[in-house]
This record gives structure tokens, sequence and C-alpha cells, in this order.
């Protein structure tokens, strides 16, 4: 059954569109030109900013004019991530959905309904003349995934909006009028090596089978992490059994849960029976400990490749450490709003290379001063194990307004169209939002979105009912917008 079927049909069509042109982190230019392309022929006022981030404007729909104007924003790229099974190049291949059920997925990769639906829900808007509006504004940002390229480089003076509608929120039902801050933890171990022993037989040790997720959404759920179970594993049995390690590789982004991390080692003949054992004792327990949350977890020591050199031992020993005592997941929940997470990191990627051994990690906090607590401390172990460690790409949190006068619309609206009325959320992921406020400190922005689950895995699905309803909630918010006091 194709997406053409489901409704609202102009979100889908859209989407159907999207996911035919490939847009990862870094690789929008061919989305962005499409978009801008068609708006061009649409007759509508469009820009591209100095960063890339387009810009499309629409005037008021007769007797809205007087309306306060509204930015629509979305991002322009997806989280590239795919099964290993799956032959999949995202800057080349379209993405595949199919519907499942209640659900829209993928095949094998992630769907890119994060943030893709509310980018199409933009366009389907932008697209129908008979939707009523005020004064609309479309910010499309670049590299929201990979570095929130584009909410960096907004400057001011390119809209004229007051009011801003962020549409990177994953629950339906639920509106966001804040955000977690966050920073990247880089780590570089140089590589020291030596010959490799004798009489040593090569493996394979491979953590797979896990559910990946969002760093930030999903962080709360316990999931396991593949390279912090695999550093657990080294750090049982590497000094039991002589391991020598000849490379590590875990995760492929700072903000998905790792679903997968192997290690190439060499180990002594005689004891390869007994670490076997152990292996698979340290598997059953790591089961059980994970059983509610990771039912497919699965270690192997598969045979592995020759090398003439190992990690010296001094630095075999300090990564190891360093790995291992690297906090993961909720380090505080949140005092002022329940259920909500203050403070998490995500060991994220583990990548050796021809000199190095690359470490990050995404910390992300609802408080600045939590943050850079956080950040030393992981500092100070990466450090301590002799590694070099810089600190990028910081952003600030999204602090809630709770005179916000979009929020009031929102939540009425809802409860207006659905009879009930939404839950006023914090969301522990980075939104674009409080990045925005360096350039436009005058808007008054809310969040919200359709119900996605496992977004940055390629196990993300949307849930078809709530896009319809996002779709309305849309229009609705649209023809209520105050009149403007300008």
């Amino acid at each position: 059954m194709p997406l053409s079927t489901l409704t609202p049909q102009p979100v889908w069509k859209w989407f159907s569109q999207l996911c035919a042109i490939p847009h990862p982190s870094k690789h929008e230019e061919a989305i962005a030109q499409h978009i801008v392309d068609w708006a061009t022929t649409k007759g509508l006022s469009v820009t591209r900013d100095t960063v890339g981030n387009v810009i499309i404007k629409k005037p008021a729909t007769q007797g809205y004019e007087n309306r306060k104007g509204v930015v629509m924003q979305a991002h322009l790229d997806m989280v590239p991530q795919k099964n290993n099974d799956k032959v999949h190049d995202f800057t080349k291949d379209p993405i595949k959905p199919f519907i499942d059920g209640d659900w829209v997925t993928a095949d094998g990769t992630t769907l890119g309904a994060d943030n893709g639906i509310g980018l199409c829900a933009t366009l389907a808007v932008l697209e129908d003349d008979a939707i009523e509006h005020g004064p609309l504004e479309a910010l499309f940002t670049v590299d929201e995934e990979a570095g929130m390229t584009g909410a960096f480089g907004l400057e001011s003076g390119y809209l004229d909006g007051e009011i801003l509608l962020n549409t990177d929120s994953e629950d339906e039902g639920e509106v966001y009028m804040g955000c977690a801050g966050g920073v990247d933890a880089n780590a570089t171990f140089e590589i020291e090596y030596e010959t490799a022993p004798a009489d040593h037989t090569p493996f394979s040790i491979v953590v797979e089978g896990l559910k990946g997720g969002h760093s930030g959404v999903d962080i709360h759920l316990g999931r396991g992490n593949a390279n912090k179970i695999l550093t657990r594993v080294l750090f049982e049995l590497a000094d039991k059994y002589q391991i020598r390690i000849v490379s590590i590789d875990g995760g492929s982004l700072r903000n998905a849960l790792p679903r997968e991390a192997s290690t190439e080692i060499l180990l002594p003949s005689s004891n390869v029976s007994a670490f076997k054992e152990d292996v698979a004792k340290l598997t059953q327990v790591f089961k059980k400990e994970l059983a509610a949350v990771e039912p497919d977890l699965a270690i192997f020591v598969d045979p592995g490749e020759a090398s003439d050199v190992v990690l010296t031992l001094d630095l075999q020993r300090r990564l190891i450490a360093a790995l291992y005592g690297i906090p993961h997941g909720v380090f505080r929940m949140s005092d002022e709003i329940e259920g909500v997470v203050e403070t998490s990191n995500n060991l994220g990627v583990i990548q050796t290379r021809a000199k190095h051994i690359h470490v990050q990690c995404l910390i992300r906090s609802l408080m600045d001063s939590r943050r850079l607590d956080a950040q030393n401390t992981i500092g100070s172990i990466l450090s301590l194990a002799g590694a070099k460690v810089a600190f990028d790409g910081a952003y600030p949190g999204w602090k809630p307004d709770t005179s916000s006068q979009i929020m009031g619309v929102v939540r009425n609206t809802y409860n207006e169209l659905f009879g009930e009325v939404p839950k006023i959320m914090v969301i522990h992921a980075g939104l674009e939002c409080g990045l925005f406020k360096d350039a436009y400190p005058q808007w008054d922005m809310v969040s919200y979105g359709p119900t996605i689950r496992f977004p940055h895995s390629p196990d993300e699905k949307v849930l078809i009912d709530t896009v319809e309803r996002f779709w309305q909630l849309t229009l609705a918010i649209l023809k209520n917008i105050p009149v403007s006091e300008k």
C-alpha cells in the first residue's frame, strides 16, 4: 500500500518525495535545492542564508493580515543509521518507507520522520492557498542532527515573525516549552603499538542486537550501550586471559545509543576455551540485567584476522579503564519537572584509526552548570587516562517561559479540537529553539509533532493517525494566531 493512500494526503505526498532524495546530515543540498526550485516555481519568496538555511515567505491569506507573523521551522537533515546486514548509501540511495500496520517505517534504515514529517507539513501549508493563516515564514535549517550548524549560523534580519512553531517533537499530545542544552566530548588516544606476542589466536568480540535509539529522548529507558557492554567484557577478562587488543570500534553517532560494538583481539591459544566460557557467562549476566529492555542482546566470539601488532599493554589498560569509567545514562532527574531527565551522557562512538583511537560522548543537561560539571567529570577521567580531550559544539538549553502566549494558544486549540488538554513538557533533547534566541530574542516559541518511536535507529517509525492530528492541530493553530500589537 503506497503512502499516497494515507491522510493527510498533502503531507504524505511531500514525505514520499523527501524519502526519494538523499538528505543525511551534511548532505542536504539536493533536498534544499529541490525545495528552492519548487518555491520559486510557485512564486514564493525564497532565500538561502550564509550557512545554507532555506527561508521561504508567504503572504497572509485575506482577512488575516493583522495577525502575528509565524515562522514554521524544521530541519532538512536526517540521521543515517542502518542495520549491519543492510546495503545502503545514505548519500545516494533513497529511503524505502512502507506501511506496517498503524505505523510507517523503513526497510532496515532510519526513516527520517525526524524531522521529515514536520518539514513536509510546513511545505504542505506553503503549497495550499486555501489554508487560512497570517504572515507566514518557513525556516528549514541544515545539519541539525550532526552539529546544529544551521541554528548556530542563523542571523538576525532574515525573518520577521514574532512566533516560532518548531515541529521537531516526537510525542503527539505533548507540547514542549523547553529543552536540554548539550556539548560534545571528543577524546583522542595516540596509538602505541608493539609486536604481537607469539602463540596467540585472533578473535573478534562482537556485541549486537541492541535497540539503540535517541541519546536524549530514550536515555531514561535504560537500554544497553554496546560500547559500555564491550568495555565491561574487556575490563573483567583482559588481564585474566592475557588478551591483547588490536582495535576497538563501536557506535557511529554521538547522538544515537550504540547498538553494536566490536574489538579485534589476540588471545593465548591455551586460554581460548576458558575465555569463551566466561564470555558466555557474562552474556547471561547482561541478558538478565537487561531482560526487560534488550531481549535480543547477543555477544559473539568469532575467528578474527591475524595481526602483527597490538596496542601496548599500558595503552590497553588506560583505554579500558577510561571507557569503563566514563558514566553513561542518566546522571540526575529534574527536581523541578517530574519525570524529566536533567543531565545525562551518551558514550556514543569509539573508532580505531591508523594512529589514533577516537572517543566521542554527547552530554546533555537542562542546567548549564550541571552540563559543565558532567563535562569536567568525563574530561577528568579521559585526561587521567592520557587522552587529549576537547569539548565543542556547546549549545544552550531553551528555558521555559511560563508566560508564553503561543503556549496558551496551542493548549487551548488542542483542547478544542480533541477534548483534552495536552501535556506541557520539557524535552531532554537538543531542539534548535535555544540557539534561535541569540538571533531572535523576541520569538515566542513552542514545539510539537507526531508520535515517532526509536528515532536515530533503523527501527524508527511514525504513528499514522498522529500525523493526521498533528496536521489538524497545525492548521487550527495558524487560524487562531492572535492579532499583532505592532
